[in-house]
C-alpha cells in the first residue's frame, strides 16, 4: 500500500516537471529548426537527456546498458515497449535516424521539427514513390555517418507479450543492404504505466547480423533477439 502510493506521488511529480520544463525545449526547436540543424540537434539531445535525469532521479529508474555497440552504417532495430525508449533514442545515440510513422510528421509544429532533426517517415500505403523517397533519405543520411534505428514492431508492445515484425522491416534491410544490431529492451514493465515503477531497464545489444540475408531468416533472427529480455 505504502509502495503504491510512494509511486503515484513519484509519477504525478514526474509528469509535472518533464512534461512542464519540456515545454522550453519545444518552443526552442521550433524557434531554431529553420536557423540550424546542429543547434536544433543539441536541443532534442538535451531534451533526451532531461527526460533520463527525471526518470533516474524522479521515477527511481535507472538504466544499464549491456553489450553495448555504437558506429554508424548499421541499423539498429530497436524492441518498442514504452514511450520511454522513443524519447531515450537521441540520447543513446549520436543525431540518430529514426524511421517513424509517417503520420507523426504530419503533427503540426512537432513533425516539421522531427523532419529537420532526421525523423524518416514511413508511408506505409504510400507506394514505391514513397518508398523510393524514404530509401533516397536513409541513404542520405549514412553518407552522412549517423546511425539508423527503427523499431520493427511498428507499435508498443506490452512487456512479456511478442508480435511478428511489420513486413516494411525486411524491405527496408534488404535495400539498404546495412548489417542489423538487434537491441533488446524491458522499459514496458516500469514505464509503461500510469503509476510508473522504480527499478532498473535495460539496453541489451545483440550480436550483429550481416546483410543479405533471406527475408524468414532476418525476421526470425531479429525477433528472437529483441525479446532476449521478454521474460
Amino acid at each position: 500500500m505504502i509502495r503504491n502510493l510512494v509511486s503515484i506521488l513519484r509519477s504525478l511529480l514526474f509528469y509535472a516537471v518533464f512534461y512542464t520544463l519540456s515545454v522550453p525545449y519545444v518552443l526552442s526547436a521550433l524557434a531554431v529548426m529553420k536557423l540550424s540543424v546542429p543547434t536544433l540537434r543539441r536541443i532534442v539531445r538535451g531534451w533526451s537527456h532531461w527526460h533520463r535525469l527525471c526518470c533516474r532521479y524522479i521515477l527511481g529508474i535507472k538504466v544499464e546498458l549491456e553489450n553495448p555497440v555504437f558506429r554508424s552504417g548499421v541499423l539498429y532495430a530497436v524492441k518498442h515497449e514504452a514511450f520511454f525508449e522513443a524519447i531515450e533514442m537521441p540520447w543513446l545515440f549520436l543525431n540518430p535516424v529514426v524511421f517513424a510513422k509517417a503520420e507523426l510528421l504530419r503533427i503540426p509544429g512537432w513533425g516539421p521539427a522531427a523532419a529537420r532533426f532526421g525523423l524518416i517517415g514511413v508511408n506505409r500505403d504510400g507506394g514505391a514513390k514513397a518508398l523510393r523517397a524514404m530509401l533516397s533519405e536513409a541513404r542520405q543520411r549514412i553518407a552522412e555517418g549517423r546511425p539508423l534505428v527503427i523499431f520493427p514492431e511498428g507499435t508498443r508492445i506490452p512487456h512479456g507479450q511478442r508480435r511478428a515484425l511489420q513486413s516494411g522491416f525486411a524491405g527496408i534491410y534488404k535495400l539498404l543492404g546495412l548489417p542489423v544490431i538487434p537491441v533488446a529492451v524491458d522499459t514496458g514493465a516500469l514505464y509503461h504505466r500510469r503509476w510508473k515503477q522504480p527499478g532498473t531497464v535495460r539496453y541489451l545489444f545483440g550480436e550483429e547480423i550481416p546483410p543479405g540475408l533471406p527475408r524468414e531468416e532476418i525476421e526470425a533472427r531479429v525477433e528472437a533477439a529483441i525479446n532476449a529480455l521478454n521474460g
